[in-house]
């Protein structure tokens, strides 16, 4: 009895272990609503873009900049003052999907020079992808939501009535199946 108890308990660890990877590796396969309408389109998921010309970085989930200052990291909601002129809609972002790749700045910024005055990348704000009506920063962002919430609603009605209609149908059945035995 105890072995089967611990075999019943183990399988469900397993269950729920692998429920929990599923929805962790589900929530890291997207964050487009996260991303900022100055970030590049293109990308379903983004940790972090590194803004060369300025030498910093966005993480995306904390929506902060990160940025060498006074020999150390600096984590802001604001760009650096000596950055306060730069331009997040015109300047080019960079993906990186790693854990604080500002650690290896060196490499990033040897890497991506290249990319200093390159000016032509699409930003998600301009875009008219519907996929991209998510980030709060598209002008078509309040329509989108409008949308979502009404589709839900109808979706929530239309559940509503097929349960009561399927309600309908179980008690038309109980009531058959019940005049069965006393005609």
């Amino acid at each position: 009895m105890k072995r089967i108890f611990l075999a019943i308990i183990f399988m469900v660890s397993i269950l729920f272990v692998k429920t929990s990877v599923a929805q962790v590796s589900i929530g890291l396969n997207f964050n487009i609503g996260s991303q900022p309408a100055w970030g590049p389109v293109g990308y379903d998921y983004v940790e972090y873009y590194y803004l060369p010309e300025i030498d910093v970085y966005y993480n995306v989930q904390k929506r902060q900049y990160v940025y060498m200052q006074y020999g150390g990291w600096h984590y802001s909601s604001y760009l650096p003052s000596s950055a306060r002129n730069y331009d997040v809609y015109r300047g080019h972002k960079v993906v990186i999907n790693e854990p604080k790749p500002y650690l290896n700045n060196n490499i990033y910024k040897q890497k991506y020079a290249r990319y200093r005055n390159d000016h032509n990348q699409p930003v998600i704000r301009d875009s008219r992808e519907r996929k991209y009506y998510e980030s709060k920063g598209h002008p078509e962002h309040k329509q989108w939501e409008k949308q979502r919430k009404d589709d839900q609603y109808n979706q929530k009605k239309n559940n509503d009535k097929n349960d009561n209609s399927n309600q309908g149908n179980d008690n038309k059945q109980k009531g058959k199946n019940g005049n069965k035995g006393k005609g």
